[in-house]
């Protein structure tokens, strides 16, 4: 099948400029000015920009055992719907993503019921080693390890696990910093003055920017000890900025880093409002750190720009600060919120793209995705920069039912999405039949 999108204003590689696009059933056949041929369909996008499809290196989308949050069909549409054509799902579901036999079921599970295309993170433990080193770099794209608990506790706290980790994995190690041992301190010190019903503001008090900075300095450590690739989930402070560089290109980078939209978008004072909704781990923290991250995304000291989409239900994000879990959806948002920051002046459309498109790519290895290039996979995905619209529970797609962004109007739509060439996504209507395809990584 031939498609023809015609008139369309293309966002890729730092440059805009005026061109149609040529796609040949899941590959783009031509990019040029002017194409004039007979398609099976056509789409005038006059008005319109064209983005490759995003790549979100980080979101929880429940699947198997935890799937009254969310599953893998219900989020990948919602995904697609805000622009994302490609995930990389986190290990901490039910049960834990800690052997090959599980890794490969989840995969089955994407090829089944997948809008977008996947892949798995296969997680460590204090005990599993053998099973990670296993993980096959083609079709993985890194290692995941909790260096501090959240959500299905994953915690790998001992320091000759970490160590023999670091020196022996042949693929990237993706990790979440935050010190247990300043967390538990913290968190008694707030348990001896409320009880269970600690007040939600005091959560990045609780998970502080000491246990976050603690813990990527050790991670950093370890990884230049041993040489390592690593790249670090959700910076959340303006002092772990310190850790990063921006002297080299990603793909030379040996240490990378990523922020996530709720880091970029909340800071403390919104917990008033939002209360346990914006709660996450590591925590929203204070204004100055929001606009210290926006400033080291433009930078380029913060290379990946992601989601960090993990679901709960209203009704578990309504109990009392112990027992309501971190976390929040984000995938049908993150990159309209981004918008938003481009509309506001602070970032523009050629770094959003870098940061959520090109840079995913680069870093993680990923074959023909992340460009709008002759060649490569028909991932694109088409925004209405000036069609504002209004977060509500009737446009929510979320399986749980709730956004941190309710009530928030954007200014700019997804309008279409293609994944491998289909349009999967199209003023509010879908594909359903269609599915993504995993991933493939370069060694």
């Amino acid at each position: 099948m031939k498609t023809l999108i015609k008139n369309s204003f293309i966002v890729d590689s730092g440059t805009l400029q005026k061109k149609d696009i040529l796609i040949s059933n899941d590959i783009i056949q031509k990019i040029s000015s002017e194409i004039n041929i007979k398609a099976d369909r056509i789409l005038d996008c006059s008005g319109l920009h064209i983005i490759p499809g995003v790549i979100d290196d980080q979101v929880h989308f429940r699947e198997p055992g935890l799937t009254h949050k969310g599953d893998i069909y219900s989020e990948s549409k919602a995904a697609v719907a805000g622009g994302i054509t490609s995930f990389m799902e986190m290990p901490n579901t039910s049960p834990q993503t800690l052997t090959q036999d599980l890794l490969k079921k989840k995969f089955i599970l994407g090829e089944q019921k997948s809008l977008a295309n996947f892949s798995f993170f296969m997680g460590a433990s204090n005990d599993n080693i053998d099973e990670v080193l296993l993980s096959d770099p083609k079709k993985v794209g890194a290692i995941k390890i909790f260096m501090g608990s959240s959500t299905g506790n994953m915690l790998v706290n001992k320091l000759d696990t970490l160590n023999e980790l670091f020196k022996k994995s042949r693929i990237l190690l993706v990790v979440h910093c935050e010190d247990e041992d300043i967390i538990n301190k913290n968190l008694n010190i707030y348990k001896e003055k409320y009880g269970d019903n600690i007040p939600i503001n005091c959560h990045p008090k609780i998970r502080s920017e000491e246990a976050c900075f603690k813990s990527s300095s050790l991670a950093i450590e370890l990884a230049k000890k041993h040489k390592t690739r690593l790249h670090i989930f959700h910076i959340s402070t303006a002092k772990e900025l310190s850790h990063f560089t921006n002297d080299l290109p990603i793909e030379k980078k040996q240490i990378t880093s990523e922020a996530c939209i709720h880091h970029l978008w909340f800071s403390e004072k919104d917990y008033d409002k939002k209360g346990a909704f914006i709660k996450w781990n590591p925590s929203v923290k204070t204004e100055n750190d929001k606009k210290k991250l926006i400033d080291a995304v433009n930078s380029n000291l913060i290379d990946v720009v992601a989601s960090d989409h993990a679901p709960h239900t209203i009704i578990e994000k309504s109990n009392n600060y112990m027992k309501c879990p971190s976390g929040g959806p984000l995938v049908q948002h993150s990159l309209v919120a981004m918008l938003d920051l481009y509309h506001d002046g602070l970032i523009s459309l050629e770094k959003i793209v870098e940061k959520m498109c090109h840079n995913p790519a680069k870093l993680f290895r990923i074959k023909k995705r992340g460009f709008i290039k002759e060649g490569y996979y028909a991932d694109l995905t088409i925004l209405d920069l000036n069609k504002s619209w209004t977060v509500s529970k009737e446009n929510i797609l979320y399986k749980c039912g709730w956004s941190p962004f309710d009530g928030h109007t954007f200014k700019s739509s997804v309008q279409s999405c293609f994944v491998n060439g289909n349009l999967v996504y199209n003023s509010g209507k879908f594909d359903e039949s269609f599915r993504g395809l995993p991933l493939e990584f370069d060694v």
